[in-house]
C-alpha cells in the first residue's frame, strides 16, 4: 500500500515525532526496502536509533521493526516494554493518522493473527462475536464495514452486499469460509487460507479421500539434525564464494568438550569464527556462547545459568551459512540434546506418513532424538503413527490396527515441554480438511520452563538467574491452547442425512491466549488470564469459577497492571467469548459446563472512518447483564424441534435457564437430566441412558421458560406409552438396568464397525464405549482380528463358539466385506455374526443383550445405498 508521507504541521507536531526505531534486516526486510522504511518515518519525525546489540544500546529506543522475533535483542527489548512491530505499522498508522496498536502488528508468532483486519458478512451473532473475540486476542483487529484496511471477510457465501463491494471496487481481500478460524484456533497455528477461500472453496468441493496437495519447507534444511556433522562445503576457509562473516562481531565463542569432532575440524571450526571478527574463548567465563552436544556438565549448567547463549553445532553451521544471527531456541534441533532421551518413550515405536522431503527428515531425527525407535514401514507392533494428514494405506491401516494417529504437534510439543503429551488432546488427533500439515512443521520452539524443572531443577543456581539468563537466550515461547470438548452431532442414527454445501461444521472454543514470560517478575497472562472482571467476580460468587491469585514482588505487579492497560478492551471481549465452547461456526457457541456467556449485541453504527482498534469494539458491546441463579440442574437436551429448527431461539433460551439455574451441557456422562420430546434413538439419548439420569419431557423447558422459575422437574418425567410399545420396553425398567450395569454393559468385547456405515463410525464408536466395550474400525484388512477379545455376550448351544459381532448396513459394498470377516473370525476361534444397526441401537436403548433372527444379515438383505437410506429413515 502507498500512503502519502505527511508533511509536519507548525500546529501539531509529526506524527512519529516521539518513535525511535531500528530495523532489523531480514531476508524480507532487504537494505533496499529498509531505506525507504527509514525515509517514511524520518518524514514524519521519526528518529533512528544505533543496533541494538548490547542491552545498554536499548536506552531511548521506543520501536524496533521487524519481521520477526528471531533476533538477539529480542528477549531484553520485550523486558523493556519496546514495541517491536511489522513494517504495516508504519502504514497503518499513516492511514488513521495516529500510532496504530503495536500488539495487532506483532511478529510474534504466538498471536497468529497479526496483521488481519476481518469483517464478517452474514454470520449469526454468535458466530460473529466469537470470530470477533478470537481474533482480537491472536492480535487481530475488526472492522464494522468494509474498508480498504481489510484482509478477510468472513462469509457463508458471495450473497452479501459486502462482497459485492469487493468485487465492485476491486479491494485486495480475502472472502473466507468461518470454518479457518475455527481450524487455526483447533491447531493453535495459522494455517493456509487457500481451501477455504469463496466463491469455490475447495474443502467443499472435494472429499475427505482426495490426495492433499504436497507442502515443500526448505527452511528446515539447517535444522534437520542435531548430530555434529562435518563442515559444510560452502563454509571453507578463504572460500572465494562466502562472503565475509559479521554474525560473530563482538562475541567470544566456546566449543565444548562433548562435540565428538576431530582436532582438525575444531581448528577449522576456530579459524571460521575469528575471520567473522568472532573470538574463540578458552573458558565458561570468559565465552558469550556456549557449543556443546549434550544437555549435561557443568560448562552446560552455567552457561545456561548465567545469561549466556547454548546451542549445538548444526546451529553455528546455521549462522556461518546465512550469516544472519537466529536464536537456538527456535529450532527443536538447534539445541543440545538430552543424553538418556526423553522418559517415557523408549517402548514407542512411530512411524511417519504424508510428511516429505526435509519435514520427513527433521521429523525422523526428531522422533530419535527424544529417544523412540523409528520404523519407515508401520506393523501392527507400532505404537504412534504421525501423519500430515489422513489418506493414506498406513493412516487407514492404524485406525484398523488401532495405533495411535496423531500429527507432528504431539511429537514436537512432548519435546518441547519434556513430557509426554497425552494423544487424548484435541489438538493431536484433529487434521483439516484440505491441509497438509507440513506447512506448521518446525514452528514449535524450546521450552525455557521445560529447561529449568528438568535440568537446572537439581543444582545450586536461583530460580530468578535461571529465568533471567533463559528470557536473554530464548526469542519465542511455545503456545499450547488447551482442549476443548466437541458437540456430539445429535442427528438420528437411522436417519443421518449427508451435509451438503452451505451447513457449517462443529469447531472448539478461542485457545487460551500466550503468556508474556519475559523480564524478572512473575509471568504476565494476557488476553486470556483470569482478570477480576465484574463478570468473573459474578461467576465467583457462584462459585463456577475460581479467580487464582497471585504473587510476587511490587514491582512485577506495577508491571503487569502496566501491560494490561493497553490491552483490557481485548481481555473484556475475549473473557466473554472463551466461556462459549462448541465452535465459532454452527449457529452460536456451544456451552461449556461451568459457564455460559451470552451473546454480545453489536450496534456499530456505519461511518466513512471505522475505527478498527479494540477500544471501539468495547465501547459498541457494553450492555446490562442479568444476573445469575446459582447452578442447580446440569441437563442434556436432544430432539427439541423448537431448538433445532431456530439457532438463535436456542441461544436465546440457553442463556435465559441459565439465569435460573439450569446449565445446558453435551457432556452425557456428567448431567443428571435428560431431556427429550420422547423416545428417540439418537446419539445423545442412547449415550445418556448408560448412565442412568432422570428423563424428562421437553414440556419442562417450556414452562420454566414460560414462568421464569426453575420448577420440580418430577413433575415432568417423560411418558411415552407409544414408543415404550415400539422399541419394546419400559422406561422404568431401562434406568433400573442402567443404574446396575453401571456402564460395564459391553465390558471386556470388542464390536467391530464398517467404516461406511449409516450414522458414521464415530457414532456407534461413542455407544459402544460408554457401555464399556470397544469399538474397531473393519475394511477388511489382513490381520486386524489377531488381537480379538473372545465375546461373552450370548452362547449358542449349537457348537458351543463365542460370537464375534460386525455392525454393518446392507449396501454392496459393505457386503463385499462380510466373508472375509468370517473366515477371519473362525480362524481366531470365535463364531461371526454380521449384525443390522438395530441390534446396538436397541441394546443401548433396553441396556440389556437380546437377540432376534431379525439382527442379522445375511446376502437376500443386500440393497443399493439409495435403498438403504430410505430404509433407514422409514423405521
Amino acid at each position: 500500500m502507498s500512503t502519502a508521507l505527511q508533511s509536519p504541521s507548525t500546529s501539531r507536531a509529526p506524527l512519529f515525532s516521539q518513535v525511535s526505531f531500528h530495523i532489523i534486516l531480514c531476508e524480507e526486510i532487504t537494505p533496499g526496502t529498509a531505506q525507504e522504511i527509514s525515509h517514511k518515518l524520518t518524514a514524519n519525525g521519526a528518529t533512528e536509533h544505533a543496533p541494538p546489540s548490547k542491552s545498554g544500546q536499548l536506552h531511548g529506543l521506543t520501536h524496533i521493526i521487524s519481521r520477526t522475533i528471531d533476533f538477539e535483542a529480542y528477549g531484553e527489548a520485550t523486558s523493556r516494554y519496546i514495541s517491536v512491530v511489522m513494517p504495516d505499522w508504519i502504514e497503518a498508522s499513516l492511514t488513521k493518522k495516529r500510532l496504530a496498536n503495536p500488539k495487532s502488528h506483532s511478529p510474534d508468532p504466538r498471536l497468529f493473527y497479526s496483521g488481519l483486519v476481518i469483517c464478517t458478512a452474514g454470520l449469526p451473532e454468535g458466530d460473529k462475536d466469537a470470530i470477533i473475540g478470537g481474533v482480537l486476542a491472536m492480535g487481530g483487529l475488526y472492522s464494522a464495514s468494509v474498508s480498504k484496511l481489510v484482509t478477510h471477510i468472513v462469509a457463508l457465501s458471495m450473497e452479501h452486499q459486502a462482497c459485492d463491494l469487493v468485487k465492485t471496487k476491486g479491494l485486495r481481500c480475502k472472502i473466507v469460509l468461518p470454518h479457518w478460524f475455527d481450524d487455526c484456533l483447533r491447531l493453535g497455528k495459522r494455517i493456509d487460507e487457500s481451501p477455504y477461500l469463496l466463491p469455490n472453496p475447495d474443502i467443499l468441493r472435494t472429499s475427505a479421500q482426495d490426495q492433499v496437495v504436497t507442502v515443500s519447507r526448505p527452511d528446515l534444511l539447517s535444522a534437520l539434525s542435531p548430530a555434529s556433522g562435518p563442515l559444510p562445503a560452502q563454509l571453507i576457509p578463504r572460500s572465494p564464494e562466502r562472503e565475509r562473516l559479521k554474525v560473530f562481531e563482538n562475541k567470544s565463542i566456546l566449543l565444548g568438550d562433548d562435540l565428538g569432532i576431530t582436532d582438525h575440524l575444531r581448528r577449522t571450526i576456530e579459524e571460521i569464527i575469528e575471520q567473522g571478527c568472532g573470538r574463540v574463548a578458552q573458558s565458561i567465563t570468559d565465552a558469550h556462547i556456549y557449543i556443546c552436544q549434550y544437555r549435561d556438565g557443568c560448562d552446560y549448567v552455567t552457561a545456561s545459568t548465567s545469561g549466556k547463549i547454548v546451542a549445538n553445532l548444526p546451529w553455528l553451521y546455521h549462522l556461518c551459512t546465512t550469516n544472519t544471527w537466529t536464536s537456538p531456541m527456535k529450532r527443536l534441533l538447534h539445541y543440545p540434546i538430552a543424553r538418556d532421551g526423553l522418559p517415557g518413550v523408549k517402548d514407542f515405536r512411530i512411524s511417519l506418513s504424508n510428511y516429505n522431503g526435509e519435514a520427513r527428515v527433521y521429523l525422523e531425527n526428531l522422533a530419535k532424538a527424544a529417544g523412540c525407535e523409528f520404523t519407515k514401514t508401520m506393523k501392527q507392533d507400532n505404537t504412534h503413527l504421525i501423519t500430515a494428514h489422513t489418506v493414506s494405506e498406513k493412516c487407514d491401516a492404524a485406525k484398523e490396527w488401532n495405533i495411535h494417529m496423531v500429527n507432528h504437534l504431539w511429537l514436537e510439543e512432548s519435546y518441547s515441554k519434556w513430557q509426554v503429551q497425552s494423544v487424548a488432546n484435541h489438538r493431536y488427533t484433529y487434521f483439516p480438511a484440505r491441509t497438509n500439515l507440513t506447512e506448521v512443521v518446525g514452528q514449535t520452539p524450546i521450552d525455557r520452563d521445560a529447561l529449568s524443572r528438568h535440568f537446572f531443577a537439581k543444582h545450586p543456581q536461583t530460580q530468578r538467574d535461571t529465568k533471567k539468563a533463559l528470557s536473554l537466550s530464548l526469542s519465542v515461547v511455545s503456545f499450547v491452547p488447551p482442549e476443548a470438548p466437541e458437540d456430539p452431532t445429535d442427528s438420528l442414527l437411522v436417519s443421518r442425512p449427508k451435509p451438503t454445501k452451505g451447513i457449517t461444521i462443529n469447531g472448539v472454543s478461542a485457545p487460551t491466549p500466550p503468556r508474556d514470560r519475559s523480564g524478572d517478575g512473575n509471568a504476565l497472562e494476557t488476553p486470556g488470564a483470569r482478570i477480576k472482571t465484574n463478570e468473573d467476580k459474578e461467576n465467583k460468587e457462584n462459585k463456577e469459577n475460581i479467580t487464582p491469585s497471585t504473587s510476587g514482588s511490587r514491582s512485577a505487579k506495577d508491571r503487569a497492571m502496566f501491560r494490561l492497560h493497553g490491552l483490557a478492551p481485548d481481555i473484556a471481549l475475549y473473557e466473554k467469548e472463551k466461556k462459549r465452547v462448541g465452535g465459532v461456526i454452527f449457529g452460536g457457541r456451544r456451552e461449556q459446563e461451568d459457564a455460559v456467556a451470552s451473546p454480545l449485541k453489536r450496534a456499530v453504527p456505519p461511518a466513512e472512518n471505522t475505527d478498527t482498534t479494540s477500544e471501539g469494539l468495547q465501547r459498541a458491546s457494553k450492555r446490562v447483564k442479568q444476573s445469575r441463579a446459582p447452578l442447580q440442574m446440569r441437563v442434556l437436551v436432544t430432539g427439541y424441534p423448537r431448538w433445532t429448527e431456530n439457532m438463535k431461539l436456542f441461544s436465546k433460551d440457553k442463556e435465559h435457564l441459565r439465569t435460573l439455574g439450569l446449565l445446558l451441557t453435551q457432556d452425557y456422562k456428567n448431567c443428571a437430566y435428560l431431556i427429550a420430546p420422547k423416545i428417540l434413538r439418537t446419539q445423545k439419548f442412547c449415550c445418556a441412558v448408560a448412565h442412568s439420569p432422570t428423563i424428562l419431557s421437553t414440556k419442562y423447558l417450556e414452562a420454566c421458560i414460560q414462568q421464569n422459575v426453575l420448577l420440580d422437574p418430577e413433575d415432568y418425567l417423560l411418558e411415552d406409552r407409544f414408543g415404550e410399545n415400539r422399541y419394546g420396553l419400559r422406561l422404568s425398567d431401562v434406568l433400573s438396568r442402567a443404574s446396575s450395569n453401571k456402564g460395564r454393559l459391553l465390558k471386556g468385547q470388542t464390536i467391530w464397525v464398517t467404516e461406511g456405515i449409516h450414522g458414521g463410525f464415530e457414532s456407534y464408536k461413542s455407544i459402544i464405549e460408554v457401555n464399556g466395550g470397544k469399538c474397531a474400525l473393519y475394511r477388511g484388512r489382513t490381520g486386524s482380528l489377531t488381537a480379538i477379545a473372545p465375546s461373552n455376550v450370548e452362547e449358542r448351544a449349537r457348537d458351543g463358539s463365542e460370537w464375534v459381532y460386525l455392525a454393518s448396513g446392507p449396501t454392496r459394498s459393505e457386503a463385499q466385506l462380510w466373508p472375509k470377516f468370517c473366515q477371519m473370525a473362525k480362524s481366531s476361534e470365535a463364531e461371526p455374526k454380521v449384525v443390522r444397526t438395530d441390534w446396538l441401537l436397541d441394546l443401548a436403548l433396553s441396556q440389556q443383550s437380546q437377540w432376534k433372527d431379525s439382527y442379522e444379515l445375511t446376502e437376500a438383505d443386500i440393497v443399493d445405498p439409495e435403498q438403504a437410506a430410505s430404509i433407514s429413515e422409514t423405521k
